[in-house]
């Protein structure tokens, strides 16, 4: 095995870490904000696949730039929807189980709107994020290098939004305690509200990045969104470089568990990672800080 070909797999597998990380933080995003597991990210990640490609790309013909930000902003107005029709209702019912169900029902519901609406059968945009970039003997793809600076560049947006905004500001004091964040004036509702927002849009540029990958279907974010919550237990779950860490670690480690296994079994790594850091170091590499 070259030098180059292992350098090709660590760059790679850097990529779809990020794909993991940014699943991680969007689980992080809501369970900071409601204490609660949204457990239909997944379709999420889906439905803004279909409607950047299935919708605003093939069936509209706007071109990719119209089409992301049409995407962004109609999977925000969903996210909003989503926390106003499941979360802040659910969130203080005498058990999460309630919320928890709520999410499966969602997902189930988004996933055949999409069978309904654009078909069962799989496509792809022809030439979309293809070609490479070559340096030297190292060959790496347009759709690696655009995920993982997408990726960079959205971690380092939340960030700022977060410690830099009077409503970012307000979402960690909703986060640390929501009966406090009410005695001082926020509204939790409509934090949870935008965060959920917030959440969906991050879906949805996972889903747009995720085409590049694999075919736009009803089952292309099966094992995206379980790898995302392994990435959050191995990183840190509820802390956004836990998130990071975790899915880079998963994604480098299961391309090179190539060299080793059979290419068929890689996504065990992922589980097997998980289950030995939940019986390990729960908290996770960096466990949750405050």
């Amino acid at each position: 095995m070259s030098f180059a070909m292992i350098m090709q797999l660590i760059i790679s597998g850097i990529a779809l870490g990020f794909i993991y990380s940014m699943v991680s933080i969007e689980y992080t995003l809501i369970f900071n904000s409601t204490g609660l597991l949204n457990f239909s990210h997944d379709k999420l990640i889906m439905l803004g696949a279909y409607a950047f490609a299935g919708q605003f790309v093939l069936r509209m013909g706007c071109g990719y730039v119209v089409a992301t930000i049409a995407t962004v902003l109609s999977m925000f107005i969903t996210g909003i929807l989503i926390a106003k029709g499941i979360f802040n209702p659910l969130r203080n019912m005498a058990s999460p189980i309630f919320a928890v169900i709520g999410t499966v029902i969602m997902g189930r519901i988004i996933k055949e709107l999409c069978r309904i609406i654009w078909g069962a059968t799989a496509f792809n945009i022809p030439g979309f994020m293809k070609g490479t970039f070559k340096f030297g003997s190292i060959v790496i793809t347009r759709a690696n290098t655009y995920i993982i600076i997408v990726a960079v560049l959205l971690v380092i947006a939340l960030q700022l939004y977060f410690n830099h905004t009077k409503s970012g500001k307000a979402m960690h004091c909703v986060q640390q305690n929501k009966t406090a964040a009410t005695l001082m004036g926020i509204n939790v509702s409509q934090n949870i509200n935008i965060t959920i927002g917030i959440s969906a849009v991050v879906c949805s540029i996972i889903g747009i990045l995720v085409i590049s990958l694999f075919s736009v279907s009803l089952t292309m974010t099966n094992m995206i969104g379980i790898k995302g919550f392994a990435a959050g237990v191995i990183g840190g779950f509820g802390y956004f470089p836990g998130c990071i860490v975790g899915g880079v670690l998963i994604g480098i480690l299961e391309n090179l568990s190539t060299l080793v296994i059979p290419s068929i079994y890689k996504d065990c790594v992922a589980f097997v990672l998980m289950i030995v850091f939940l019986l390990v170091q729960p908290k996770g590499i960096l466990g949750h800080k405050k």
